[in-house]
């Protein structure tokens, strides 16, 4: 079966692009560095000629608004109209538990937008929201600091290591669409302020994390139930301990 992996250069599009590959799939690794781009329509229906499945793993270049708005329209626009052209008969999109909570959030927004277009497309589609990755970690402590503290919110997360997310892509790509919403999470539910204090201890890092209920999360004051799934998710099985002492400082 031909793939098309729209961002399968990146984290978890390349590690989803080697699964299926070594269960015999043809699987196009699409991205600007390989000559396919969304926004412009730059190689995009060379590349879904005779594709079954398009998995669309691609994020914004950047998280300002405005830019993230345009990137998910232009971008799932442009894609339903190339699989249309293209006969494709699923269409995957990786999205975010908590994506229709948080409408203070510009990249929440963004992501809203782009399923609503996946949604009213006519393609049979199925959309996986998962939690955020471990990988992010890094990024989210770095958001939150000032000077020498990081405030972040209390809230609940749970978060899933990126080589469970490709598991999960796997075994959609090789399922029948059910146009409608998977849900993935890792195994441990944790507070925000607590996973991240975790992660910089054993980082070394001597950054203190102050636990402020008013600590934003890309623009959006978070509740309990914001960024955790409120059903029976599919758990992942790496936990932060397993994936910090493989993964973490690579």
């Amino acid at each position: 079966m031909k793939i098309v992996i729209i961002g399968g250069t990146g984290l978890i599009g390349s590690k989803t692009a080697d699964r299926l590959r070594k269960q015999g799939h043809e699987v196009i690794a699409a991205a600007p560095n390989t000559g396919v781009n969304t926004i412009t329509g730059e190689g995009l229906g060379e590349a879904l000629a005779g594709a079954s499945v398009v998995m669309d793993l691609a994020n914004s270049p950047s998280f300002e608004d405005k830019a993230v708005l345009e990137f998910f329209e232009t971008s799932g626009r442009n894609l339903v109209a190339a699989e249309k052209a293209a006969g494709v008969k699923h269409h995957i999109a990786l999205s975010i538990i908590g994506v229709d909570r948080l409408p203070e959030s510009g990249y929440m927004r963004a992501k809203v937008a782009q399923e609503k277009i996946i949604r009213e497309s006519g393609i049979p589609y199925t959309i996986v929201h998962s939690t955020q990755f471990m990988e992010f970690l890094s990024g989210i402590a770095q958001s939150g600091t000032v000077g020498d503290t990081v405030h972040l919110s209390p809230a609940y997360v749970q978060p899933i290591a990126s080589d469970d997310v490709a598991d999960n892509m796997t075994v959609v790509a090789n399922s029948t669409a059910i146009n409608g919403i998977v849900e993935i999470s890792g195994p441990e539910r944790v507070r925000l302020n607590e996973l991240v204090a975790r992660y910089l201890k054993a980082m070394g890092d001597s950054r203190k994390v102050v636990a402020d209920p008013e600590a934003r999360y890309f623009g959006a004051r978070l509740e309990d139930g914001s960024l955790v799934s409120s059903g029976n998710p599919r758990l992942g099985r790496i936990t932060f301990e397993q994936w910090f002492a493989t993964s973490a400082r690579k």
